[in-house]
């Protein structure tokens, strides 16, 4: 059976086009919060902080899966949220940077003193705790969406 060239450039070119736009949605999450706070100031947005262990923490794993990389998620965030990701890898090849493990124990200092696995933060521009989600939310990814974007209107 012989595939048709032109069937086989559209075909590839509406993958290609599918694919694209999900890379589009899918958000940068930044590793550092000076960064991350300057942004938020300077877009007039909130900060979700997460702490995370991306090579041990089953439900950490599952919450980037299933709630941040979502759809509903990626489309609302990518307009009114700042990522920051403060992660805790145990393996030694997923190692971070001395640096990078410094800046990470400083946020968890500050907002996750008790080593909670996954903590997720929403917090204001300046830094300020504004809702709390700890453990993985056993709620959909639109409902998680939803409470974020309550807590973003309760400020305005």
């Amino acid at each position: 059976m012989r595939l048709n060239l032109k069937k086989y450039q559209s075909m590839r070119f509406l993958l290609m086009s599918i694919l694209s736009g999900l890379l589009f949605i899918s958000n940068t999450w930044e590793t550092d919060f000076a960064k991350a706070k300057q942004n938020a100031q300077a877009d007039h947005k909130l900060i979700v902080l997460n702490f995370s262990g991306s090579d041990w923490c089953g439900p950490c794993i599952r919450l980037h899966k299933e709630i941040f990389e979502s759809n509903a998620f990626a489309n609302y965030a990518s307009d009114h949220l700042v990522l920051l990701n403060a992660d805790f890898p145990r393996l030694k090849k997923n190692q971070l940077s001395k640096e990078q493990q410094e800046k990470n124990d400083q946020l968890a200092d500050v907002y996750n003193k008790e080593g909670k696995f996954p903590l997720t933060l929403l917090l204001s521009p300046e830094g300020k705790v504004l809702k709390t989600w700890e453990g993985f939310p056993q709620i959909s990814p639109e409902v998680f969406t939803e409470q974020v974007k309550d807590a973003v209107n309760a400020i305005k």
